[in-house]
């Protein structure tokens, strides 16, 4: 990953974090809501677990032997 997508990934996450306390800070009607920065923080958990499912699936499922369909 670049220099410049972690940047990125970065500013989102700062974003969030700024919405998240002004204008989602009255919004509280499930659980989780009451949990500072939830929603950045389980978003940028479920990127992080996307990517290394998808390295796994690639590495393990997709990448097949050259011979694999002889």
């Amino acid at each position: 990953m670049k220099n410049w997508h972690w940047i990125i990934l970065g500013i989102l996450f700062l974003v969030t974090l700024v919405f998240e306390f002004t204008f989602l800070a009255d919004y509280d009607s499930h659980w989780w809501n009451s949990i500072p920065a939830f929603y950045a923080i389980f978003g940028f958990v479920s990127c992080i677990v996307i990517i290394y499912f998808a390295k796994f699936i690639a590495k393990n499922i997709v990448n097949r032997d050259i011979n694999y369909y002889d």
